[in-house]
């Protein structure tokens, strides 16, 4: 019972924080974030500091998430006594190791590649026009590169448990 109890909990963990996590790539990729408007009455440094607080907010929340898509995943595979096998590609586990290996790709991009560069364009790193031009070129790919993967990420999670007679 306890098993089954802890299992639906990291599962739906795993399920809510990924939608916050992925629905973000995709909101980034199909519209342009919008935020409140602003009250015209503030001053500009009021309206500034307003702004990047609730971009730290935003993108804080984004990049939490993913860590907590990871880490719920891979306690359950640990937890069901299958993370070994499925990080290593061994058999029938190879499908979700898959699955696992995208999701730590896509995190890595996150934390290692994109963020230290999206802090530059936004902002929160001071950094010369140019730096910053450049650095909006990488934000652009590593985040549409998320979003690409997160699609056979999708796939090889649902064939783990729904699909294993395709492979």
């Amino acid at each position: 019972m306890m098993f089954a109890v802890f299992d639906m909990f990291l599962r739906y963990l795993h399920i809510l924080f990924a939608l916050v996590w992925i629905g973000h790539n995709y909101a980034n990729v199909v519209q342009n974030p919008r935020f409140k408007a602003l009250h015209s009455e503030a001053s500009a440094e009021d309206r500034d500091l307003a702004l990047t607080r609730r971009m730290q907010r935003e993108h804080g929340a984004f990049r939490y998430a993913s860590l907590l898509v990871l880490f719920s995943g891979l306690a359950m595979l640990g937890y069901r006594g299958t993370l070994v096998s499925a990080l290593s590609l061994e058999g029938h586990h190879a499908v979700i190791g898959i699955g696992a290996w995208l999701g730590i790709i896509m995190v890595c991009n996150l934390w290692f590649v994109l963020w230290p560069h999206q802090k530059k364009v936004l902002g929160f790193v001071a950094a010369p026009l140019q730096e910053r031009i450049r650095c909006s070129r990488i934000t652009f790919l590593s985040s549409r590169s998320n979003t690409i993967l997160s699609m056979p990420l999708l796939f090889f999670m649902v064939a783990g448990s729904h699909g294993l007679v395709l492979f």
